[in-house]
């Protein structure tokens, strides 16, 4: 189990405060504050239909919260479009797969390289940009890609394919990486590697994970924040947490 640093509200790179998302009559989330440290790796769990993956739209600006604020280094973002956010340098991961399958693993990162360092330029070929290429290469190496660059995506392992999004998310340069339950249909092996690659990643980066995995998060997470119906239910470290009753009651014996 991971006992490592915990948020505090003080220099937190991504704060949110009263965050409130309504949906006609329904409220899929309440008045959410939590603060996420810079360097920490923080798990947001709940049992289905607890706010998660809305709170992630909210972040990332697949949706514009009815309320409240999303602090990330000091600047409220909330409202903003997706890819105002990833110039902000927040990257997500998806539940389900989201790449370009008739592409090779290295197109796929170039065209993620390219979105965050060259304006499109109809008169130039990809292949001028050879700094596109290195990089795309050297994000394939970090997440254990190395040699199946010319492999089309479609023909990656599911676990590879999963590996490959997350390379995507890292080639736009984040600071602050989502991961939506990203051993989600991974074999034992498969799930292992994931945790690998994402602890080697949170050296260098705040990581926010969605996970229902409770052994994957009590593994990786510094703290955790338990969200149902909407709200705040409880937050802290992992044994904390997984001592914590009222978890016990709506989550962790479900």
């Amino acid at each position: 189990m991971n006992t490592g640093r915990a948020a505090s509200g003080d220099g937190a790179l991504l704060r949110t405060e009263g965050l409130t998302m309504r949906f006609g009559g329904l409220t899929a989330l309440n008045r959410v504050s939590l603060a996420v440290g810079r360097g920490e790796v923080r798990a947001l769990i709940g049992p289905n239909g607890a706010g998660k993956s809305t709170f992630f739209n909210c972040l990332t600006g697949v949706l514009r919260p009815t309320g409240g604020r999303v602090i990330f280094d000091g600047e409220d973002i909330a409202g903003l479009p997706p890819d105002a956010i990833s110039r902000k340098a927040i990257a997500r991961s998806y539940q389900v797969t989201n790449i370009l399958p008739g592409a090779s693993a290295l197109e796929n990162v170039r065209i993620a390289v390219q979105s965050r360092r060259h304006a499109w330029s109809v008169y130039r070929h990809h292949r001028a940009y050879r700094d596109l290429i290195d990089r795309a290469r050297a994000v394939l190496d970090a997440v254990g890609l190395r040699g199946k660059e010319a492999e089309l995506a479609a023909n990656l392992s599911h676990g590879e394919q999963r590996h490959l999004e997350i390379g995507i998310a890292l080639a736009t340069e984040p600071r602050l990486l989502c991961l939506d339950e990203p051993t989600a249909g991974m074999s034992a092996a498969e799930t292992r590697s994931t945790v690998d690659l994402i602890r080697r990643l949170a050296t260098d980066l705040t990581i926010l994970i969605v996970e229902h995995d409770m052994e994957v998060v009590m593994g990786l997470a510094h703290a955790i924040t338990v969200l149902h119906h909407g709200e705040v239910l409880a937050e802290g470290p992992p044994a904390r947490i997984q001592a914590d009753p009222r978890v016990l009651e709506v989550y962790l014996k479900t």
